[in-house]
C-alpha cells in the first residue's frame, strides 16, 4: 500500500520535474524473479528504476539509512533491505536470493559507487540471476537531474546468460558481468532497448 501510494506520488514529482520518460517497459517480464540492473549516477536512480513499471522493486540500502529517524522505517515499508558499506553479508546475499526466488524484482547497480565512471561491473547481479534462475533486465538512466530537462530510463530485453549456466568459475561470473554492463553502456549511449 505505502509503495503503490510512493510510487503514483514519485511518478508525477519524476514526471514534472525531470520530465521523465520510459522506453521498453513491455521488456520487463510480467512474472517470475528479475535482476534489474541499471547504472548509476545520482541518489535519486532507485526511484528513477522502479516508479515507471507496475511491478514492486526490491532494493539493497546501505544500512546505516535505516538507523535514519522517518527515513529507516519508509525503506523498510517499501521493501528495501539493509547491506554493511564494505561489502555485502551472507545475511544480505540470503535475502537476494529468496526475493529472486519468490518470483519478486531486485534492482541492483552493478557499478557499485556512482562515483564508478569506469563502468566496471560488480559481479553480485550475474550471480544473483544464475543462482535463482532469474532474468536479467538491463536498465539506462539517461539525462541529469537537472529541473525541467528531459531525461529518460531505458529497459532492455532480457540478457541471454545461458552460456555461463553450467559454469561457476569466477571467470564465468566476469564474463556475464561484462555482458549485462555492454547492454548498459549500449543503451546509455544510444536510447534504445537492447536486444538479448
Amino acid at each position: 500500500m505505502i509503495y503503490s501510494i510512493g510510487r503514483g506520488l514519485l511518478r508525477f514529482i519524476y514526471t514534472v520535474l525531470f520530465r521523465l520518460e520510459a522506453v521498453g517497459r513491455e521488456n520487463i517480464p510480467r512474472d517470475g524473479g528479475v535482476v534489474l540492473c541499471c547504472n548509476h549516477i545520482s541518489n535519486y536512480d532507485p526511484p528513477t528504476l522502479g516508479i515507471k513499471i507496475e511491478r514492486k522493486v526490491r532494493f539493497m540500502a546501505k544500512s546505516e539509512l535505516f538507523d535514519v529517524p522517518v527515513l529507516g522505517p519508509v525503506l523498510k515499508a517499501v521493501g528495501a533491505f539493509p547491506v554493511k558499506r564494505g561489502g555485502v553479508s551472507k545475511e544480505s546475499i540470503k535475502t537476494a536470493l529468496n526475493i529472486l526466488r519468490d518470483g519478486q524484482v531486485l534492482g541492483i547497480f552493478p557499478q557499485g559507487s556512482r562515483n564508478n565512471d569506469g563502468g566496471i561491473g560488480k559481479k553480485g547481479a550475474a550471480s544473483f540471476a544464475l543462482r535463482s534462475g532469474s532474468a536479467v533486465v538491463p536498465a539506462a538512466i539517461i539525462g541529469e537531474y537537472k529541473l525541467f530537462r528531459k531525461m529518460k530510463i531505458v529497459y532492455g530485453k532480457p540478457v541471454n546468460l545461458d552460456e555461463f549456466k553450467d559454469d561457476p568459475s569466477g571467470d564465468a561470473l566476469e564474463r556475464a558481468t561484462e555482458k549485462i554492463m555492454s547492454k548498459i553502456d549500449e543503451m546509455t549511449k544510444t536510447g534504445v532497448p537492447s536486444q538479448p
